[in-house]
């Protein structure tokens, strides 16, 4: 899992920019929408931390590297329109960005997940890498 830095960063961003569904991020309230509709999850499934600098105590630089991952769940049976624009919309705001100390790159197109059509829902996923310095 990822800092609590990048965590609220990234929740941040998605709070200040996306507008098509509800979010729901690790551990909080939040549900599918009862109505069926369109949800988009956040989860941090992967980071790790190395020493890059060494110097005196308190001048040390440790970098945070992982990925968070974005997924789109939209009704099952309603095509692909505007759900991959919507993937896109998302692909765009996190590729080589630069927000509250964290960096992020390439933004790789959507996976549709294997098991597609689990609880009527279709799911559209991405996972994007950053990098984050931690200075101790």
């Amino acid at each position: 899992m990822s800092s609590a830095s990048v965590m609220s960063a990234v929740a941040a961003r998605l709070a200040a920019n996306w507008t098509h569904t509800p979010v729901i991020g690790p551990n909080i309230g939040g549900t599918v929408p009862a109505d069926g509709s369109a949800f988009l999850a956040l989860t941090f499934p992967v980071s790790n931390e190395a020493m890059i600098s060494t110097g005196s105590p308190g001048s040390n630089v440790y970098r945070e590297d992982g990925a968070f991952r974005l997924v789109l769940s939209v009704p099952v049976g309603l095509g692909l329109d505007p759900y991959l624009a919507w993937i896109d919309e998302l692909r765009t705001l996190f590729r080589t960005a630069t927000f509250d100390g964290v960096l992020t790159w390439e933004a790789p197109p959507a996976a549709i997940d294997d098991e597609a059509d689990a609880g009527g829902y279709l799911r559209l996923s991405v996972a994007i890498p950053y990098q984050f310095d931690i200075f101790a």
